[in-house]
């Protein structure tokens, strides 16, 4: 018997990616990004709306801060993800 909760989890955290800003988070924080400051200036958008998309990143078991200072640098823990956005992006990670 299969067990699916596995592919639950997997499909969980697809979802988390499968959003534009997300993704692009995710990509930036893949070639080096670090805090909630640089990726609020490179997509745009509100810090409020920044920490929503992190936490949700965050608790599908994508990603991962540590605390420094005054600020937290976060980055992607979960490898299989690291290749799926490799692959998804590989154009824009080349050229950037």
């Amino acid at each position: 018997m299969i067990d699916l909760k596995i592919y639950e989890k997997k499909a969980d955290k697809i979802k988390a990616l499968a959003h534009p800003q997300r993704l692009c988070i995710v990509k930036g924080l893949i070639e080096g990004g670090c805090n909630v400051t640089k990726i609020q200036e490179c997509l745009g958008l509100p810090q409020s709306t920044v920490s929503q998309h992190l936490a949700k990143l965050k608790s599908a078991g994508i990603i991962d801060g540590e605390r420094k200072g005054l600020e937290i640098c976060y980055r992607v823990i979960d490898e299989d993800i690291i290749d799926i956005v490799k692959v998804l992006l590989k154009d824009e990670i080349k050229n950037s």
